[in-house]
């Protein structure tokens, strides 16, 4: 008898914890089916109007799936010469790329100084630099235009890479990263008659690979998805990046909800597939980000 009533006092917490278990699930569900629905209605509503005939994307209620589907936007978009999309997108995939490299290479070689190396001043420059992330970018607009103006490279591609080459966040992240790697690892390499730079680069950068990603995604979606500067220093438009290229659908002829959303979608492509092979490494280098630091 005493043997039996044990047996179901520990089979009440293991059904306590399962019904717990249930329950929570239950609850995440709840709340985050929601949110996934509003966050997934505008991609299934531009992927609706992109293949939809125009008569079609301006009735009313929104009709999400078409009745008549038609890829006759994006073939106008990819035969009208007057929109060189794709001269647009390899743009926008040269220009992104060129910055992602610029940035992790100046980014971590700054962040690798500022975790590794002693020098005067160090702490009070580093902080010189956090603080410069709170002065907002409209404050120096002006003087990184004059400053293109005069270098004559407006309307270049070098007009946008070069005053994006430096992030100041990419320089915090992987030095919170270089902290957290053990100096006998690079002690032992210029034991062995290495250089600062060949430490730098084979021993400690590996080892930041994930915090590489991290940054690397977020760099090259910025440069894919900035319009507000391209659409300044940029006139010609076989120089124009696809964001900026995207206006000249919604403006003079062009006005069309379908041709427009046709162009988002090929906008979108990049993101998804970069977030498709990287998704696990962006969470886990956001997830031990600060973690070595100081």
């Amino acid at each position: 008898m005493g043997a039996m009533t044990h047996s179901i006092h520990r089979s009440e917490p293991v059904r306590y914890r399962s019904f717990r278990k249930t329950l929570n699930t239950v609850l995440f569900w709840i709340i985050l089916f929601p949110v996934a629905v509003v966050t997934i209605m505008p991609i299934v509503y531009m992927l609706s109007q992109a293949f939809s005939p125009e008569s079609e994307t301006m009735v009313w209620p929104i009709r999400w799936i078409p009745l008549h589907p038609t890829v006759e936007n994006f073939t106008r978009i990819f035969n009208d010469p007057t929109l060189p999309v794709l001269h647009w997108f390899a743009n926008s995939m040269f220009v992104s790329t060129t910055i992602t490299v610029l940035v992790l290479f100046l980014s971590s070689l700054a962040a690798y100084g500022y975790a590794r190396l002693e020098f005067p001043g160090r702490e009070a420059i580093f902080f010189t630099l956090i603080v410069s992330l709170m002065i907002p970018a409209a404050v120096t607009l002006i003087p990184v235009f004059l400053l293109m103006r005069d270098l004559n490279i407006l309307d270049t591609y070098h007009a946008l890479i070069w005053p994006a080459g430096a992030s100041v966040g990419g320089i915090f992240l992987l030095r919170q990263h270089f902290y957290g790697i053990p100096k006998e690892l690079e002690e032992a390499a210029v034991v062995d008659g290495a250089s600062r730079f060949w430490v730098y680069w084979h021993v400690c950068l590996p080892l930041v690979k994930g915090a590489l990603v991290t940054q690397g995604i977020f760099t090259f979606l910025g440069s894919w998805n900035d319009l507000f500067w391209p659409l300044i220093v940029l006139s010609d438009r076989m120089n124009l990046t696809l964001p900026v290229g995207l206006l000249i659908l919604n403006q003079g002829s062009y006005v069309q909800r379908g041709l427009a959303m046709a162009g988002a979608v090929l906008a979108t492509i990049a993101p998804v597939i970069l977030y498709a092979f990287f998704q696990r490494q962006i969470v886990s280098g956001i997830a031990t980000t600060g973690l070595g630091g100081r």
